[in-house]
């Protein structure tokens, strides 16, 4: 019998499986990214946050929440991609403490340039390696941990 607090054979495998595909496909597609675009893989989801939003600025401890990151590691990111001209910051108009983003006319032909081959590649690496009925799994499986994550106390 296993210990109280242990994993079963089957939850480990479970586990392991998801930690160890998880920065597999990530990475992968990442490169692929970069060799097609020359965005990053961190560019990435800041620039469908942007694009999303068309031409509202969003706040950028709001955009930090939506993407999951800090927002030291936010602010230095936005830096680097101010200065290749894909976003542009500015003082928020009615709080002079905080900065808003938009994504620059550059900014959105590199998106809508990269995201052409970033589908191709999700769709080459991930959804046809999977059957429907996979697909529609994996995605149930996800939205019951997120919404459990989403639930739960901060650590």
């Amino acid at each position: 019998m296993d210990e109280p607090g242990t994993l079963s054979p089957a939850e480990l495998r479970a586990w392991r499986a998801l930690i160890e595909i998880t920065p597999l496909l990530r990475r992968h597609l990442d490169r692929l990214l970069q060799a097609d675009s020359g965005l990053s893989g961190t560019d990435y989801p800041v620039l469908v946050v942007l694009h999303e939003r068309g031409s509202e600025p969003i706040r950028s401890t709001e955009l930090a929440e939506v993407i999951g990151w800090e927002q030291s590691r936010l602010s230095h990111h936005l830096s680097r991609m101010e200065k290749r001209g894909l976003i542009r910051r500015s003082r928020h108009r009615s709080d002079s403490r905080g900065a808003e983003v938009t994504l620059t006319e550059e900014g959105r032909a590199g998106f809508l340039l990269a995201a052409r081959g970033h589908s191709r590649a999700v769709r080459e690496h991930f959804a046809d390696v999977l059957t429907a009925a996979q697909l529609t799994s994996l995605a149930d499986i996800m939205e019951t941990l997120k919404r459990h994550l989403d639930a739960a106390p901060p650590p």
